[in-house]
């Protein structure tokens, strides 16, 4: 796990708004950045990469950000980032909704969509947490998630209370994680992120017709992780647990715009990448850890994981050595 440290007082004051733009572009997310405070830009930052989610603690004065249809072409990493502010409030326009968060609210950002930002201190700083996972590491229909793009999502209760004081732990204590420690905590950023949002998307559900398939799929997903370890998981097996017909699994599926072993796969190659940058398993081989989740052929194995992630199972391992 990767821990930077970043604050612009650091810096020659000529320089520090013109160090946080190319900072957060190339550690965050490229934006277009312009702010009243410019010419004395005083704000820091705690960044955790943790290999696919990232948390950032940020502070800052008022600024305006605007993400384009041209940055997005330039760069776009297909994630949701999840800002959960702690001071100031920060309005965001995107995909046709305007919508204000204040502290304590959290507010969900697509970055493959353009949007307006501003962020106004109170008094003289704004800022909070931001989580930001890759869209295929999160196992919730995307038709659904977007419904909670731009809308302030309460986080002084509830789920909301249970993610903010984990996030605001997580990054407090940054500097006591080994590196083993990176690609657990990525695990339970996931799970706890996942739950508060399926938390809200539960609340929103227009008909008991939706929240039936929606628990149902919910209890698929579950039981797919439970069994990745298993080379016999298959739609047949999933179906006959669940008292349905295979064909009505495959358009429960097809909702997410994906299919069931698609599903099943993408999960295996996670927790494999997951084991193969622990240190406490670099001693076990590589076929080991891809029969542990399911994957019976090595060479089927190292092809799928180099699609996934553009490199191969022993790149990836010996990147985290």
């Amino acid at each position: 796990m990767l821990v930077t440290e970043f604050r612009t007082k650091d810096l020659p004051v000529a320089e520090r708004f013109g160090c946080w733009h190319d900072m957060t572009a190339s550690a965050l997310i490229p934006n277009a950045i312009r702010s009243d405070h410019e010419a004395n830009f005083r704000a820091s930052a705690r960044l955790l990469d943790m290999g696919g989610v990232k948390v950032s603690a940020l502070s800052y004065p008022s600024l305006e950000t605007r993400r384009t249809a041209k940055l997005i072409r330039r760069s776009d990493p297909e994630s949701y980032q999840l800002m959960l502010n702690l001071r100031g409030s920060h309005r965001l326009l995107q995909s046709g909704r305007d919508a204000v968060s204040g502290p304590g609210e959290a507010m969900l950002y697509d970055t493959s969509r353009p949007w307006h930002g501003w962020a106004h201190a109170a008094p003289n700083t704004a800022g909070g947490v931001m989580v930001e996972v890759p869209r295929t590491l999160l196992p919730l229909p995307a038709n659904k998630v977007d419904r909670l793009t731009a809308v302030p999502l309460p986080g002084r209760a509830g789920m909301g209370a249970l993610l903010s004081g984990y996030l605001t732990r997580l990054v407090a204590g940054a500097t006591a994680y080994t590196a083993s420690d990176g690609a657990r905590l990525a695990a339970c950023t996931l799970e706890l992120l996942t739950a508060f949002l399926a938390h809200h998307l539960d609340a929103t559900s227009s008909s008991p017709s939706q929240n039936h398939h929606w628990a149902l799929l919910t209890e698929i997903h579950d039981f797919i992780r439970q069994h990745l370890g298993d080379p016999d998981l298959s739609p047949g097996m999933i179906a006959r647990a669940h008292h349905i017909s295979p064909r009505s699994l495959h358009r429960l599926f097809r909702a997410q715009d994906i299919t069931v072993a698609g599903w099943i796969r993408a999960r295996r190659l996670e927790r494999c990448r997951r084991d193969l940058a622990d240190p406490l398993l670099h001693s076990h081989p590589v076929r080991a850890i891809a029969a542990r989740w399911g994957f019976t052929d090595p060479a089927h194995f190292s092809r799928a994981f180099r699609a996934a992630y553009g490199l191969s199972p022993q790149d990836h391992r010996r990147s985290h050595r």
